[in-house]
C-alpha cells in the first residue's frame, strides 16, 4: 500500500508496518494509521472524486488502508442520505442542521462501515473466521458483510441484546455466544477465544482498521456538503471508535486541502453510561461506569478505544454532553414527527444533545450541525413501542371510530 505508511501507538509512538492482521502496540496501546499525504494529494482530487459512480464507502480508496487489487464487498455500504432540515432547525434555534441517516447501511447501521473494513482485512490475511464482541450492532454488521462474502463468525454478545439484533446474527448464519454478563465480560471471553483459536479479530478497541472504515462517514457528510464545514458534528458516543473514526476523517480531509477548517465535534452519550463524557468534564482519567441505559449500542461502561476518543474530543474543541433515556426516546419522536427518520436509541443520542445543548443556549442560530444517526429504529422496536404507545384498536364500526376520537381530543380536518 504505497498511500499508506504505517500503524502507530496514540500512547507510546511505536510504529508497526500496516499488515492485515495488525492489532495493538506492545505497551497495549491503540494504533493509529497513518498516510502518505504527498501522495494522496498527488492522486486524488474533488474532481477525480466527483466523476467516480461508485456510490459506498470504496469511493474513497486514496484514504482507506487496503491494497490496490482488494476487492470491494459485497454489500453497498456508506453513502447514506444526508437530509437538510429546516423545520427541525427551526424548533431547536439553529441557523441550519442536517441529519445523516446512516441506519439505511446493509445491516442498519453505521458498524456497517467498520466491518465492512474487517471483511476486506481478513480477505487480505487469508482468514476463514471472523470475531468480535458487541452490544449488538457490530455484531450484526460483521455478520452480514461476512455472509455476503463467504466468511464464518462467531460472535459474542452480551445477554441484554435487543432481540431483533440476535435475529438479524442468527439470520446471517453466525455462531452466536450470548453471555450471562456485562460488555466488559463478553469483552474477555470474545478475546479470549479469539486468542485460543487464532480467528481474524474485528473488536474495534485492538483493530485498527475498523476506525478507517467508520472514518468514511465524515468523508461522505463533507462531500455532501461539498466540503463548507459545519460548526459541529454530533454522535453518539459508546466505546469511543465511532467518535475517534470521524475526527480522523476530518483530519485526513484537511490534510489533503479538501476541507479549510475542522468542526468541532459532540460527544453525545447516555447519563447513565457516560464514562468518557465524564472524564472531559472532570478532568480527570476515566473511570468505569454501570451500563444503566436503555441505549443498548452505547451501554458500554470500560470504554475500549477511550485514548482516541478522548483525543477526538479535545483536538477538536468538543462539547459533551449527556442525556437520559427520557431525553433520547424523545428526540426519537421528534426525529421521526419533524424528519421521518426512525433512529434506534442509541442512533438518536446524538439528535438528543444537540435537542439539549440549544435548549441550554450553548448552541444556537448563529450555529450549522451534522447530527449523525448511527442506527435503525427498526434494531429495537419494543422501547420504541413503550415511548409511543399502542395504536387505536377497534373493530370496523364508524361510530366506534368517532367515540375513540373524540376520547383522545383527535380533530379532523
Amino acid at each position: 500500500m504505497k498511500h499508506v505508511k504505517y500503524g502507530k501507538c496514540v500512547k507510546c509512538g511505536r510504529t508497526y508496518s500496516a499488515v492485515p492482521d495488525l492489532t495493538t502496540c506492545a505497551c497495549g496501546g491503540i494504533l493509529d494509521i497513518v498516510y502518505d499525504y504527498e501522495y494522496v494529494r498527488a492522486h486524488l482530487t474533488k474532481e477525480k472524486l466527483a466523476a467516480r459512480p461508485e456510490r459506498s464507502m470504496w469511493r474513497y480508496r486514496e484514504l482507506l488502508p487496503v491494497a490496490d487489487s482488494t476487492e470491494p464487498t459485497p454489500l453497498r455500504v456508506g453513502w447514506s442520505p444526508l437530509y437538510e432540515e429546516p423545520r427541525l432547525a427551526e424548533i431547536l434555534g439553529l441557523k441550519r442542521l442536517w441529519v445523516k441517516d446512516d441506519g439505511q447501511n446493509p445491516t442498519a447501521s453505521l458498524k456497517d462501515r467498520a466491518s465492512a473494513m474487517a471483511v476486506a482485512k481478513a480477505r487480505e490475511a487469508g482468514a476463514s473466521v471472523i470475531a468480535c464482541s458487541s452490544t449488538g450492532n457490530a455484531a450484526s454488521s460483521l455478520a452480514g458483510n461476512a455472509a455476503a462474502a463467504g466468511l464464518s463468525t462467531y460472535i459474542f454478545v452480551p445477554s441484554r441484546a435487543p432481540k431483533g439484533k440476535v435475529a438479524q446474527l442468527m439470520t446471517f448464519g453466525a455462531t452466536v455466544i450470548s453471555v450471562q454478563g456485562s460488555y466488559e465480560e463478553t469483552f474477555e471471553l470474545s478475546k479470549q477465544a479469539i486468542d485460543r483459536w487464532g480467528w481474524y479479530n474485528r473488536n474495534a478497541a485492538i483493530n485498527p482498521y475498523l476506525s478507517e472504515g467508520k472514518k468514511t462517514v465524515a468523508l461522505e457528510i463533507m462531500e455532501q456538503l461539498d466540503w463548507q464545514t459545519p460548526d459541529y458534528i454530533a454522535i453518539s458516543v459508546g466505546d469511543g471508535c465511532t467518535i475517534a473514526g470521524l475526527w480522523k476523517g476530518l483530519k485526513d480531509l484537511y490534510a489533503i486541502g479538501f476541507i479549510d477548517r475542522l468542526p468541532r465535534l459532540i460527544s453525545a452519550q447516555a447519563a447513565g453510561c457516560c464514562p468518557l463524557n465524564r472524564s472531559i468534564e472532570t478532568g480527570e482519567d476515566w473511570r468505569p461506569m454501570e451500563e444503566n441505559t436503555l441505549a443498548d449500542s452505547i451501554a458500554v461502561g470500560v470504554p475500549r478505544n477511550a485514548d482516541k476518543a478522548l483525543m477526538a474530543i479535545r483536538e477538536s474543541d468538543g462539547l459533551v454532553v449527556n442525556v437520559s433515556d427520557e431525553e433520547i426516546m424523545a428526540a426519537q419522536k421528534l426525529l421521526g414527527r419533524t424528519c421521518g427518520v426512525f433512529g434506534e436509541p442509541a442512533g438518536v443520542t446524538g439528535a438528543a444533545g444537540v435537542k439539549k445543548l440549544c435548549e441550554a443556549g450553548v448552541i444556537g442560530e448563529d450555529n450549522t450541525v451534522v447530527s449523525v444517526v448511527t442506527g435503525n429504529g427498526l434494531k429495537d422496536v419494543a422501547n420504541a413501542i413503550k415511548s409511543c404507545g399502542e395504536p387505536i384498536s377497534i373493530p370496523s364500526d364508524m361510530d366506534r371510530l368517532l367515540a375513540a376520537f373524540a376520547e383522545r381530543r383527535i380533530t379532523v380536518d
